[in-house]
């Protein structure tokens, strides 16, 4: 589609689709101008937050292994000063049921 063509759809100027594609190649164009675009193309705006990692659930197992970790370590510290220190096996094991159990509650505290 030219500017010319996509001007007329929006019943502006072929300068102010440029200015347009300018904005938004900068970031600074408004979500209600890229809504309107779509609206004169019989398109719909989508938008959204993805995690960089790829997925939703990658993402929840990530922050649930890290807080899951924190706990249990924070616990194996306690007990490795008292004299009753856990194998690294059983610490593992420890995390990922902990980390099952948080994406299972999905606390608040998984967000901080």
């Amino acid at each position: 589609m030219t500017m010319q063509q996509l001007g007329k759809k929006l019943s502006i100027t072929k300068q102010s689709v440029q200015d347009k594609e300018s904005r938004e190649k900068e970031g600074s164009i408004t979500i209600k101008a890229l809504r309107e675009t779509a609206r004169v193309l019989d398109m719909q705006l989508v938008y959204g937050f993805v995690p960089t990692d790829g997925s939703l659930e990658a993402w929840i197992d990530r922050k649930a292994k890290k807080l899951a970790t924190q706990i249990v370590l924070r616990t194996s510290n306690t007990m490795k000063l008292e004299d009753q220190e856990n194998t690294k096996q059983r610490i593992e094991k420890a995390i990922q049921e902990r980390a099952d159990a948080i994406k299972n509650d999905m606390p608040k505290t998984l967000w901080d």
